[in-house]
């Protein structure tokens, strides 16, 4: 299949092949754009590049949660490994993380060390998309929206009433939020916080 967009005033042709793991979506100029896997790969989806959440998110987050330490937190996409860790460090939570890249991965496993919560959480190298999420009583996730729409059915399937699913800056599709905060950590830069509560 091809599709058409335009690019610097021109048309470009981009020719899909099946089992091609791609994105079209908006720039920042809202111009629509495809997107192959941010990850270089294009056997698995596309959920969007690693862009690290900035720490007084990740406090607002786990806060809007209500994390404790009865909670197991899965972050799907995880990069550094922040979320769990700092569930874990503040909260006593335990955690999972589960990222495509594997050097993502060893980095989040060394941040654990150093943060005395390696007995807490755990990291693994996967597709998320994937990942058994039963066990979660919070899943956090920092993704592009259409992957969020991709592990919507997953997340209905798996998780048990009364979890919580945290979603920065993008919502989840189909479903109402909880609650919903704009936050603004003095940065100049405005985020997103979507709280949602599975139900039976």
């Amino acid at each position: 299949m091809e599709i058409g967009l335009e690019r610097q005033g021109r048309l470009v042709a981009y020719d899909l092949v099946p089992g091609t793991h791609c994105a079209v979506r908006r720039d920042s100029q809202g111009r629509l754009g495809l997107y192959l896997g941010s990850h270089g790969r294009t056997d698995v989806p596309d959920l969007g590049p690693f862009v690290p959440t900035p720490k007084e998110v990740v406090e607002r987050a786990l806060k809007l949660a209500g994390v404790s330490a009865a909670d197991v937190v899965y972050d799907l996409g995880c990069g550094d490994g922040r979320i769990v860790i700092e569930a874990a460090r503040r909260y006593g939570a335990r955690g999972v993380g589960v990222d495509l890249d594997p050097r993502l991965v060893r980095e989040s496993q060394e941040a654990a060390r150093a943060a005395a919560v390696e007995r807490l959480v755990a990291f693994r190298a996967g597709d998320a998309t994937q990942c058994d999420v039963t066990a979660a009583t919070v899943v956090f996730m920092y993704l592009v929206p259409e992957a969020n729409a991709l592990l919507r059915p997953r997340l209905e399937a798996q998780l048990r009433p009364g979890s919580r699913v945290v979603s920065h800056d993008y919502p989840v599709p189909g479903w109402t939020a909880a609650r919903a905060e704009i936050f603004e950590p003095g940065t100049g830069k405005k985020h997103y916080i979507f709280l949602y509560v599975m139900k039976k």
